[in-house]
């Protein structure tokens, strides 16, 4: 489990937006290679990154500031938004990108899909963004009227080993998180679940402490910028919450599962 601080990329600029809506923008810094390493400084590992720009119009725009991003940290870098072409995906590569994250592709151009995942598999991330149990695509702009848990389960047939799940609703709105409905996602998909939208503060770390076999990650954002949440205690949370799993893990099968005791 590790956090992830997020960098919403629009114009330019790291930006945050309330339940994905485009006219409720809030900047918080003009450089979003500035804010990665800010957030390398306070200790993160990973960062995520959203070309707003591209999850709008369907086309990356923002790859030249990824790239600057991770030319001046050593931040694992997760990103998503307008992905929706090979091409795309070998220049993120290229430039050394961790993962990157599929979503309107995946119900908009399965095909597509298919053929990325045969391709690069490890270096994907299948993105389900729900309001209301529904599959909402085009930058949170429309309904795709496809079930959530019903793609989570497709996606994880397709080969995909690691999601983002955002609860759109919450996102930006530093409401709290349900945990529950993470580790329900978990079950389905069949593999730990990257966590995205309304973590407010530290309690909600600690909350998806508690199903942390269920949780790959956490993603961050407004909480961190508006101070509610410090990134380096944050970490040291995700961190914690692991040694506990793993604790009690061994607990449970103290010959590591090689033997009939």
């Amino acid at each position: 489990m590790h956090l992830l601080p997020a960098i919403d990329i629009l114009d330019g600029r790291a930006v945050r937006l309330a339940k994905g809506d485009y006219a409720k923008v809030t900047v918080y810094n003009d450089d979003p290679a500035d804010q990665a390493q800010r957030f390398e400084e306070a200790g993160a590992t990973w960062l995520h990154v959203v070309d707003l720009d591209g999850a709008k119009s369907g086309v990356p725009e923002n790859i030249a500031l990824i790239e600057r991003i991770l030319a001046k940290t050593l931040l694992k870098v997760e990103v998503g938004g307008g992905i929706r072409s090979l091409d795309t995906i070998q220049r993120l590569y290229d430039a050394g990108v961790s993962r990157v994250v599929l979503g309107t592709s995946l119900v908009a151009d399965p095909d597509f899909a298919d053929k990325a995942i045969a391709r690069y598999k490890g270096l994907l991330v299948a993105g389900i963004d729900a309001k209301g149990g529904e599959v909402a695509v085009s930058g949170w702009r429309e309904g795709a009227g496809v079930p959530a848990e019903e793609l989570a389960a497709q996606v994880a047939e397709m080969g995909f080993s690691h999601l983002v799940y955002t609860d759109i609703a919450r996102d930006g709105m530093q409401t709290g998180i349900d945990e529950t409905a993470y580790a329900a996602m978990a079950k389905v998909f069949g593999n730990p679940v990257t966590a995205s939208g309304g973590v407010a503060n530290l309690d909600d770390i600690v909350r998806l402490g508690s199903v942390a076999g269920s949780i790959e990650g956490v993603i961050a954002g407004r909480a961190v910028y508006e101070g509610s949440l410090d990134v380096a205690e944050a970490v040291a949370a995700c961190e914690a919450a692991t040694r506990a799993f793993e604790a009690a893990l061994a607990s449970e099968n103290p010959c590591g599962g090689g033997c009939a005791c």
